[in-house]
């Protein structure tokens, strides 16, 4: 994890307003390390910042029309840091769009709707204790 205990987040969309709407309620709700993208060209380029989850979107080309899609940059963050959980948000409500992003190796798929944050408060959540299982497990395996 980042310094400090924090969670460092890469908050990842085009759309300007629901970017700022979602970093303020993360750190509203959390003790965050936040870093926002509007490309996810951008995103590429910091992962030396070493996030330790990623919320991405699934459309990026709202910016620049000739910009990766969401699958290309997840499919480009895991080639590079293959543990760092990418979930995926979007406003598509469709099945194979989930889907798809799942085959691809994302941790997760959420709609962008009134609902979203708390969905990826609880995904983000779980991913979180999972990972303190996992250190714990880890500990016990060493010893034995």
């Amino acid at each position: 994890m980042s310094n400090k205990n924090k969670i460092k987040l890469f908050l990842v969309d085009d759309d300007a307003l629901f970017l700022k709407m979602l970093e303020i309620e993360f750190l509203q709700h959390a003790d965050f390390d936040i870093e926002t993208f509007a490309t996810g060209e951008l995103c590429l380029a910091n992962l030396s910042h070493d996030p330790d989850i990623i919320i991405l979107d699934y459309f990026l080309d709202g910016i620049e029309k000739n910009a990766m899609n969401g699958i290309e940059i997840l499919d480009k963050i895991l080639a590079v840091k293959p543990d760092v959980p990418v979930i995926m948000l979007s406003c598509q409500d469709k099945i194979d769009v989930a889907i798809n992003c799942m085959h691809h190796k994302a941790v997760d798929y959420v709609v962008k709707s009134e609902t979203a944050f708390l969905r990826l408060k609880k995904i983000i959540s779980s991913i979180i204790e999972t990972r303190k299982m996992m250190k714990i497990l880890n500990w016990y395996m060493d010893r034995a």
